[in-house]
């Protein structure tokens, strides 16, 4: 039996293979395609973080399940793939934030953050006897009045986006954000079209238990999560809405069955 092309490529992560490729880095991008949902938007006056935890089993308490993180007063991250993996960069990122407060007297940038914790897993995917990051990280904050997004991925790799999305619906979000995403939206309308974009991977199981939400305004510069209670306010707007589309859509099949019947009747 003749053995795969990559065999022999993917045993270690310092051997690339004969078209160029790491194929551990890759297997990495796979496990962050298999987690969660996780979503990040900004706006004109913050940054918002969604994320569906995506609870399998009704004995699991959903507060236990922590998929957003507050890495310094100003700066949260959201996370996908694997969770242990994430919880080890959310403590590096920490510690680095606290280390510039210390050295220079002033709180870590947004992009400083994101590349030395991009720095952090490159390193990861160079030396043997490790493997990569199995998690994507969305780090999100203020900084000089602006609002910031950055993408990470498991090679170290850094993007700064306005409005994205990691893990296993982040086809159909990215949909949504290129629809519906402007430049000037507010806040509260980046909690609700990330909630619109989160609705349109879960298949209908879109319960505000399941999910996480967490703000940075740029008036105060304090990174939050939204209470149970807020969370649901959002996402029973999003509910009615969907619930009218229905209805709406309803009347106008049976408006065009009645019109189908009547020039039948005609004939």
């Amino acid at each position: 039996m003749q053995m795969a092309p990559q065999m022999g490529y993917d045993r270690a992560i310092t051997v690339f293979s004969p078209d160029g490729r790491l194929f551990q880095v890759e297997y990495a991008r796979e496990a962050v395609k298999r987690g969660t949902t996780a979503i990040g938007v900004k706006a004109v006056d913050g940054v918002v973080l969604l994320v569906d935890k995506r609870i399998t089993s009704k004995l699991l308490e959903a507060e236990s399940i922590e998929k957003i993180f507050q890495i310094d007063d100003h700066i949260g991250a959201a996370t996908s793939g694997l969770v242990a993996d994430a919880r080890a960069l959310i403590d590096r990122a920490r510690v680095e934030s606290q280390i510039n407060k210390v050295s220079y007297d002033e709180p870590i940038g947004v992009d400083v953050l994101a590349k030395k914790i991009c720095d952090f897993k490159q390193t990861y995917t160079q030396y043997g006897g490790v493997r990569p990051f199995g998690t994507a990280l969305l780090i999100a904050g203020v900084e000089d009045s602006v609002a910031r997004l950055f993408e990470t991925d498991p090679s170290g790799a850094l993007l700064e986006y306005k409005a994205t999305g990691i893990g296993a619906g982040r086809a159909e979000v990215m949909e949504v954000f290129e629809e519906k995403y402007t430049d000037d939206i507010k806040l509260t309308d980046a909690i609700l079209l990330g909630l619109e974009a989160l609705y349109s991977t879960t298949e209908g199981k879109f319960d505000a238990s399941t999910i996480e939400v967490g703000v940075v305004e740029l008036e105060n510069k304090q990174f939050k999560k939204l209470s149970s209670e807020e969370v649901a306010d959002y996402v029973n707007v999003i509910l009615e809405a969907h619930s009218e589309e229905e209805e709406t859509g309803t009347e106008e099949d049976a408006e065009s069955e009645e019109m189908t019947g009547e020039e039948t009747g005609e004939e």
